[in-house]
């Protein structure tokens, strides 16, 4: 098989500093590579996840973007939008109009410049409100933590099928040490492609607003244990829209991810003051590595 070489780089999402955030690898031009050769790429990078661009298919739409995790194409991915578009830019993208249009498989979603940092407009959630009290419970003692320490929980499923829940302090969530073998069973009889958990909690308010307000962790299952995400997109998009509309965060918060794992994850949220519905979730994002790979 002949192989081109195409333009590549993999970008720290969620951070400023390098290897500090959560990386993903960006294939600039996906362009004649089947879905074998895109999965088969993913799963040798050994990330949570890689993308590759491709040309537009709506007039609309600044570039097309397939996204895909280990084993899997995802319709959507937060840290993967965020760095693919950082690279998109680095690489001399320009947007047809002022934010930049991304297409891929939920469909268009919008994405504005703020300085350097850039930020997704949030996609609707396939499905809201609270969890079933069986499964609370169940994502309780997965957790460690009494049921009673769960004070709020909802559905965060943007495409993913996360499911959030709020512990009373942050070091709570610090503190948690899942079981895979109680969090599996969430993949029994439940909607939703993966059994996934986010976990939130609101750190010191007197810190002020230009530290974190809350501490998130999220928790999915891997190869006989839970894996953990270093700083998720999707998770936090879904949790802004659940947490500001029921009056649990401000309008404008920054969260904390990816304490535990030594990184240093920052996940600024911003309600729109023109269009309440519309909620921003960005972050900083750096070029770690650019070159070519053979594909």
């Amino acid at each position: 098989m002949t192989r081109a070489m195409r333009a590549f780089q993999q970008v720290d999402v969620f951070t400023a500093v390098p290897y500090r955030g959560n990386p993903v690898a960006v294939v600039l031009d996906g362009t004649g590579l089947d879905e074998a050769a895109m999965q088969a790429f993913t799963d040798w990078t050994h990330l949570s996840e890689a993308t590759f661009v491709l040309p537009p298919t709506h007039p609309e739409a600044d570039y097309r973007l397939r996204i895909f995790c280990p084993g899997r194409e995802l319709p959507f991915a937060g840290h993967p939008t965020l760095g693919s578009c950082h690279a998109w830019l680095q690489a001399g993208g320009r947007p047809k109009g002022e934010f930049i249009v991304q297409e891929c498989g939920v469909g268009r979603v919008r994405i504005r410049r703020d300085g350097t940092r850039l930020a997704f407009a949030a996609p609707p959630r396939v499905r809201s409100g609270p969890l079933e009290e069986d499964e609370v419970r169940l994502i309780a003692r997965g957790l460690g933590v009494a049921r009673e320490d769960i004070a709020h929980h909802a559905w965060c499923d943007n495409g993913p099928g996360w499911r959030g829940v709020m512990l009373r302090s942050h070091e709570q969530v610090l503190a948690l040490q899942p079981q895979a073998s109680v969090l599996s069973g969430l993949f029994v009889g439940v909607a939703g492609p993966r059994g996934k958990v986010g976990v939130v909690a609101p750190r010191n308010p007197a810190d002020g607003p230009q530290e974190p307000a809350f501490e998130v962790r999220a928790f999915f299952p891997g190869h006989g244990a839970m894996a953990e995400d270093p700083v998720t997109g999707s998770l936090n998009a879904a949790m802004a829209q659940w947490l500001i509309g029921a009056g649990l965060a401000p309008p404008r918060y920054i969260a904390s991810q990816g304490t535990v794992l030594g990184r240093a994850g920052r996940v600024h949220v911003a309600r729109d003051a023109q269009d309440p519905a519309t909620i921003w979730v960005g972050g900083d994002s750096v070029t770690c590595i650019t070159g070519e790979v053979a594909l």
